[in-house]
């Protein structure tokens, strides 16, 4: 897992802060009610900002609240393509707060993810926001697992994650009643959250601040400016053009892009170089029937296996008492394709031709075939869940929901594993920081993602 940071010359641009006047009055919540968002369209055709940040996920929402907190003289926006803001990959998430025990020490994925949940904990007492500290148990249930336990239990430590512990059978018992298991990592401080409720707390705390949350703005260019404005003292101080489908424009001097499962077309798009390239991953869930949901009370995961490049199918507890289980992991023939019958020409094209998916599925054959197995047979799914609790059968569960993961591939098909952050070369690329991988966990990094974020920006343009 290596992280890869690369700041070349380039050159790209965003949009401008404050509400004047009655718009903000307009825009400002009544007590108690949601924050309203600002939609593209719904002003004059062209707006400025200092910086804009394409892509309105809880990893571009924390990062547009750590800037304008950091720097509140800016005028900052977010463009955000859909008409709510966290609806893909923060909207579809298992809403895990994990430990940081399954990453490379030193690695940056590590180091964040540490930081990052003790962050979301603080932030979610600070505002208020609902969440459960359950805990985790990594569990083995073959004597030939408890090896990579041990090992995974010292690279938790290494990684400083708090209150880790090997535990035996009765202990296992003490924890989850009805799991199984030779022996187990348990992990105190794993919890979970509703991140979306998160995303809108952040989008809040931004507009509160003089934010502007632009939805329904889906970016389909970037340019630089022809000329400057008719009687401009500033001369070129916006000098990025941002539009969208309908021909509205945004100008900015800086631009963070955070747009996820879109983020190497966006980097394209830009002039930046395209790769690494995103392959989506569908994952789904099945759902515990309500009457069975007493059979788990904390999450409970598989011991990875360093083979395959997934954790493998897990009991999560949702803030709402449901028990999701899952999630697997075959390829989505679209980037946002939620159901297995979901196709887009363009997204499987690019899926061939331009990523190195092709080795990558030589390279996990079986594993991707055993994939598509369970995706299509609740019953493969169930004989791996009873492993750990043997009293699941197949009438206790349901077809769940679905989430897309946006993984970066290289083109000798590894899965690119760490934080990958770039520039470009050109006028944009100078003016330009894309965020090309935020893998999971990145919802619990969000906060530390967001501080690096802050930093790096500050450093590169100079604010």
């Amino acid at each position: 897992m290596v992280l890869v940071l690369r700041y070349l010359s380039g050159a790209c641009g965003g949009v401008r802060g404050g509400l004047p006047g009655g718009f903000a009055a307009a825009c400002r919540p009544a007590p108690g009610r949601p924050w309203p968002l600002c939609q593209g369209g719904r002003r004059a055709s062209t707006r400025s900002f200092d910086v804009v940040i394409i892509g309105g996920g809880i990893v571009g929402l924390a990062s547009a609240r750590a800037l304008i907190l950091r720097h509140p003289a800016l005028s900052i926006g977010v463009l955000e393509k859909e008409k709510d803001l966290a609806v893909h990959q923060t909207g579809h998430n298992s809403g895990v707060i994990h430990s940081g025990i399954y990453y490379k020490p030193e690695s940056l994925k590590a180091k964040l993810c540490v930081q990052g949940s003790a962050l979301i904990y603080e932030y979610c007492n600070q505002k208020g926001i609902s969440y459960k500290q359950c805990g985790k148990l990594i569990v083995a249930v073959k004597q030939e697992e408890i090896p990579r336990l041990q090992a995974l239990y010292e690279r938790g430590l290494q990684n400083g994650v708090q209150g880790l512990r090997l535990i035996q059978q009765e202990d296992i018992k003490k924890k989850e009643p009805y799991c199984r298991g030779l022996m187990a990592i348990d992990c105190p401080y794993t919890g979970i959250v509703d991140y979306r409720q998160v995303a809108l707390s952040f989008a809040q705390d931004f507009q509160e601040a003089g934010g502007v949350v632009m939805t329904s703005f889906e970016v389909k260019d970037i340019e630089m400016a022809k000329e400057s404005p008719s009687g401009s003292k500033d001369g070129m101080k916006y000098p990025i053009v941002i539009r969208n489908p309908k021909g509205e424009e945004v100008q900015c001097q800086y631009v963070v892009t955070c747009a996820g499962l879109y983020s190497d077309r966006i980097s394209e798009l830009s002039g930046c170089n395209p790769n690494p390239q995103i392959v989506p991953f569908r994952g789904d869930y099945l759902l515990l029937k309500p009457e069975k949901c007493y059979l788990v009370k904390g999450n409970i995961y598989p011991v990875p296996d360093s083979r395959f490049p997934f954790l493998g199918v897990h009991f999560t507890p949702r803030m709402d008492g449901s028990i999701w289980l899952g999630p697997n992991a075959v390829l989505a023939f679209k980037r946002e394709g939620y159901k297995p019958f979901d196709f887009s020409a363009r997204d499987v094209m690019d899926e061939i031709i331009k990523s190195g998916l092709i080795k990558l599925v030589f390279q996990n054959f079986s594993y991707g075939v055993n994939e598509m197995y369970k995706a299509c047979f609740l019953s493969a799914t169930v004989k791996h869940l009873q492993k750990f609790i043997p009293e699941i059968t197949t009438s206790d569960i349901l077809r769940g929901p679905a989430g897309v993961r946006a993984q970066a591939l290289d083109r000798d098909g590894n899965l690119v594993e760490d934080f990958v952050f770039d520039g470009g070369v050109g006028d944009i690329g100078n003016r330009i920081l894309h965020v090309r991988n935020a893998p999971s966990p990145a919802a619990t990094s969000s906060l530390a993602i967001s501080g690096m974020i802050a930093d790096e920006v500050q450093q590169r343009f100079k604010l």
